[in-house]
Order: C-alpha cells, then structure tokens, then sequence
C-alpha cells in the first residue's frame, strides 16, 4: 500500500505568505491575490534557495567585523576605551555581573550564530531531498524566525548608553563600527529566514512517499 502525503498542493491549495489564508488555486488565473490582505501568492516563494544563501553568504561577511571591529568606546577623563562584544562580555563577568553578560553572550554571539548554521542546515537538507525529520526541521525554522529579532538587544543597549552617557569630559560613550555591521547581521539574517520557503522541507517529504 502506498502512503500518499497529505498537503496543500496535492489539494489544489495554496498559502498566502504574508497572512497565511489558505485558498484554492486558480491555474486559469496569471498571479493569484490573497483575497484578505491583496498580497501576491505562489506556490512557492520565487528563488527562494537561491535569495536565502545569497542573504547568509552576506551575513556571514558582516558577521567578522561585527566581532572584530569595537562596539563602543568609552572616553572617561581623557582616556578612550574600546570594547568588542566578546571584550564586553568578558568585562562584565570580571565584575560579577553574569547576568548581563549571559543576556549579551545569547543574544549577540550564540543567537545569530545559531541561526545562521540552522539556516544552512534547512538549505542544505532541502537541496539534498532529505526527508529526515520534516516536522523537527519545520521546528527549528519556525524558532529561528521568532527569536532572530532579539539579537538588537545589544544594540539597544549601546544606543540607549550613547544617549545616556555624555557628561563632557567625565565620560562619553559613542557607539563604534561594529554596530553598523552587527545590525546588518540582524536584519539580513530576519531577511534569510524571511526568504526561505519551509514548504519545501514538506515538498521532499511528499516526493518520497509519493
């Protein structure tokens, strides 16, 4: 007995991106519209594959400045001081404060890093057609896409210090390079995970019961 997978393509149906409403396919018409919220639906997102490893090729060329390059420099009585974000999180579990070492630690090294090898785990399993663990897979995607955007929060602790912080010459704390680039980080990898079509892990699966 063969075991045929159920999804909305076999059905004739088709998923909105934006909103998620699921509607029957019109082959007659051109460019289907979501009828609730007027955006363009396909069947599956144009070059999807190809977007998502140009996106993380790119974050992983801003990802070594970001790290490299210093994040803030603190000028107190004439004196500069300027700290990566590993410096950062060094400095703060010297001074007992691990809490806010751990925040900084996740969510501005092992957050963007994570989902930057999730991504490529989920491109790489689909370009190979494996069905290995479809609804794990579709897991993690849906968790990567949640919890890239807490990765700012180091930025908006150093905006938050610049605007703070600027006593003259006691002390100042202008925000460095790596911010730029470790913001771009950020936003292409929401981007990546953005461009990348989860129903393609759903596609293999279909295929191999087919």
């Amino acid at each position: 007995m063969t075991f045929i997978q159920k999804t909305s393509l076999n059905h004739g149906l088709i998923s909105c991106h934006s909103c998620h409403l699921l509607c029957r396919r019109n082959s007659s018409a051109g460019i289907m519209r979501c009828p609730r919220c007027g955006a363009g639906m396909h069947l599956r997102k144009p070059y999807s594959i190809q977007r998502t490893w140009a996106l993380i090729i790119s974050a992983l060329v801003f990802y070594v400045p970001a790290n490299v390059l210093p994040i803030t420099t603190v000028i107190s009585l004439g004196k500069a001081q300027s700290d990566t974000i590993m410096s950062g999180v060094i400095y703060f579990i010297r001074t007992g404060m691990w809490p806010i070492a751990l925040v900084i630690f996740i969510a501005s090294v092992f957050v963007p890093v994570l989902k930057l090898l999730i991504l490529i785990l989920l491109l790489i399993s689909v370009q190979r057609k494996s069905a290995w663990r479809s609804k794990d897979r579709t897991r993690l995607y849906r968790i990567t896409e949640l919890v890239g955007r807490w990765s700012m929060v180091d930025i908006f602790v150093v905006t938050i210090l610049v605007a703070l912080v600027n006593l003259g010459a006691m002390a100042t704390i202008h925000a460095g390079p790596a911010a730029f680039y470790f913001s771009a980080v950020v936003v292409i990898t929401m981007f990546a995970a953005m461009s990348f079509d989860p129903r393609l892990i759903w596609d293999t699966e279909a295929s191999s019961h087919g």
